[in-house]
């Protein structure tokens, strides 16, 4: 594991010690990352949380784009604590008013996400977050193809954990500062 840093270092091991992997979830042969027991820790939440402003507070990013669900719990915080807003980022059908909307593959499945065109000015700079990087090809290319459909610009993309194995972050457009690499 790893993560930028020799502080980030040591935060990226008090990550590793709290996610808990649990096989065959949702469907067999998946590895499930379960980020539960790390959000639970408030501690380290707070360092986590600390640490994802602190790397992207450079790139000037005026919002934060969660994707549903487990990034929603990370871009709630990260947005408070950078003094901005936050947007959601959601499956097909749970949000109000006009949408734009993508379809993606899953690891195990395909599905449609969704993001209010209200939610975002033209040319709003965005950083956005989500729990696990694993092929790319996914939820983060699609909820990066819905922030540009609504005229975002991306300023940085944070993952708590990225999983090496399936190379993820070679498919996609923009360079992802993970905390946690395994």
């Amino acid at each position: 594991m790893t993560a930028a840093g020799g502080s980030g270092q040591q935060l990226a091991r008090r990550v590793g010690r709290l996610i808990r992997e649990v096989p065959d979830f949702p469907l067999p042969g998946v590895l499930f990352q379960d980020i539960m027991p790390l959000l639970a820790d408030g501690p380290t939440l707070a360092a986590v949380v600390d640490h994802i402003v602190e790397v992207h507070r450079p790139a000037g990013f005026e919002v934060v784009a969660g994707i549903e669900a487990r990034g929603f719990l990370l871009a709630a915080p990260v947005a408070y604590a950078a003094d901005c807003g936050v947007v959601a980022i959601r499956k097909a059908g749970k949000l109000p008013g006009p949408s734009v909307s993508a379809s993606y593959d899953l690891e195990y499945g395909a599905a449609v996400m969704e993001l209010q065109r209200a939610d975002l000015g033209p040319g709003q700079r965005v950083l956005l977050v989500d729990d696990v990087l694993a092929t790319g090809g996914g939820t983060l290319a699609a909820a990066l193809a819905l922030l540009e459909s609504a005229g975002a610009v991306i300023a940085g993309v944070a993952v708590l954990v990225e999983l090496s194995e399936f190379a993820g972050r070679d498919r996609l457009p923009v360079n992802v500062e993970a905390l946690l690499v395994v």
